[in-house]
């Protein structure tokens, strides 16, 4: 399956922030802004064949090796959001991307992660190279997202300046 991509960051359908994410503070819990930028993740995945099927098909998915998420502003319950997805960066065994999360009525940024993910054969639980049709599904995203600046939040590090 080749996917034809735009050469803007994807976005995601439409979630909502449940009221059962809201934390004693009266604000989305932390966790959950992971659970959204993951579902986007899912939803955008199934256009490089790595969708619900691929590690029972395969015998192979791809896993989290480090994210850093920054959180700008309160979402709360019933807040509709999108994410968005932009490929940074990828190699034969490695996928670099950045997302931001968005409030879908009134389109101000609430926060947003960077992620490195990892190809992994599921039998021997080991990085291993993507298959060729994913790889170039990779490639075909890369190409379409070369021209994009740098997200200015990517590449962030957390420190205490001295």
């Amino acid at each position: 399956m080749t996917v034809e991509w735009e050469q803007h960051p994807i976005r995601s359908n439409v979630m909502f922030v449940q009221e059962d994410w809201i934390d004693y503070n009266g604000h989305l819990n932390m966790a959950y802004y992971n659970v959204l930028f993951d579902r986007a993740v899912d939803e955008i995945f199934l256009g490089l064949g790595l969708g619900p099927d691929y590690a029972k098909t395969r015998n192979a998915s791809f896993f989290t090796a480090e994210t850093h998420v920054c959180y700008l502003r309160e979402l709360s319950a019933g807040m509709p959001v999108t994410a968005t997805l932009q490929l940074i960066d990828f190699d034969n065994k490695r996928a670099h991307f950045y997302q931001e999360l968005w409030n879908a009525d009134e389109n101000w940024l609430s926060a947003t992660m960077e992620q490195m993910s990892l190809h992994v054969d599921l039998s021997a639980r080991r990085v291993a190279d993507w298959p060729k049709d994913v790889f170039q599904n990779l490639a075909g995203l890369a190409k379409a997202h070369e021209n994009l600046p740098r997200p200015e939040r990517s590449g962030r590090r957390i420190e205490i300046a001295k």
